[in-house]
């Protein structure tokens, strides 16, 4: 039976640092890649003052652990954080979850109820998915991050609140401003300090302590084999931090007392291609499929990819400039 430092000796570079995160645990927020730790860092900024907050970037980015951490690093760390999806909530319940009711303002309202912007007075609110907020809504928000005061449902007097806003969106706000569903004072007032987290293939560095992170709490301490952690950087992840997590939890499940290996892993090898690679088809290819679904409407294929136009321009400019690998007629086509 091997002892320890055999065992180390026998594992390969990504194992023994996996095995060191494994032991020692991960400091969370996970900020291990330096792209990572720099919006962090601008998160801590923001933290310092009293600002609103606007965090885009794609779904399960990690936007809401952004969020926390403005919360944490800020003088309000001792008062609450609440967080509210503004997609998953029917538009009459996010209007009474949000701003409160009086006793009677509508069928069923037996009691009177605060709302989050009274329960997080002194605190942060954190709007997830502000781009889903309905019109009419948006004009209350406004005037709660203006003047800092809501109208309760069924209430003739406005209540005077104080809530620091972190807002967070999939979309393009501009683009949905352009498109006239997002009023454009409360894109200028919420955008005071815009942070965009990237995907998580373009944070490779995250990876691995975001899969030590997820082991230990599914009280994992066997390592992956090797070939495992190939594979999990080398992926494009296109469900980013979400999907890591759920393909790690089905491995580990169905690993059960051995170590996972790559027939447990429920995502499609990819040979001879590095990270960047990866990165680049992955990007060739959402690209290509949302200017040919809008028939080459840069803004609004830039708002289905919950990109800025800009950020769009940019990328096919780079992308036309390089080889292209796979379907490169289409991707040619859809940028001419």
């Amino acid at each position: 039976m091997p002892n320890d430092q055999e065992q180390a000796l026998e594992a390969g570079p990504l194992q023994q640092q996996l095995g060191r995160l494994l032991r020692e645990g991960v400091e969370t927020p996970v900020a291990a890649d330096p792209l990572t730790r720099g919006l962090f860092e601008l998160g801590r900024r923001a933290a310092a003052g009293r600002s609103t907050v606007l965090i885009t970037g794609p779904s399960g980015v990690g936007k809401e652990v952004l969020a926390r951490f403005v919360h944490d690093e800020s003088e309000r760390r001792a008062c609450p954080f609440l967080a509210v999806n503004c997609a998953a909530l029917p538009e009459t319940m996010l209007e009474a979850l949000l701003f409160g009711h009086e006793r009677g303002a509508f069928t069923g309202a037996q009691n009177a109820a605060e709302g989050l912007f009274r329960a997080a007075d002194e605190g942060t609110l954190f709007l997830d998915e502000l781009g889903e907020l309905p019109l009419h809504l948006q004009a209350k928000l406004l005037r709660a991050v203006e003047l800092g005061e809501i109208l309760p449902l069924g209430a003739t007097q406005p209540v005077k609140v104080d809530v620091r806003f972190v807002a967070a969106t999939n979309r393009d706000l501009a683009a949905e401003v352009d498109a006239g569903r997002f009023r454009a004072d409360l894109y200028w007032r919420l955008s005071v300090f815009p942070i965009e987290l990237p995907p998580l293939a373009a944070r490779p560095g995250d990876i691995l302590p975001l899969a030590a992170l997820q082991l230990r709490r599914q009280g994992i301490s066997r390592c992956p084999e090797e070939a495992v952690l190939r594979q999990l950087l080398r992926h494009s992840w296109p469900g980013n931090v979400r999907e890591l997590g759920n393909v790690l939890e089905r491995a580990a499940i169905l690993a059960g007392n051995a170590a996972i290996a790559l027939p447990h892993l429920d995502i499609e090898p990819v040979a001879g291609a590095s990270l960047a690679d990866e990165l680049r088809r992955h990007e060739a290819e959402a690209m290509a499929s949302a200017l040919a679904e809008t028939a080459g409407h840069r803004r609004e294929a830039a708002r289905r990819l919950g990109i800025s136009e800009r950020t769009l321009r940019y990328k096919l400019a780079a992308l036309a400039g390089r080889p292209r690998r796979g379907n490169s007629t289409r991707f040619e086509t859809a940028i001419a």
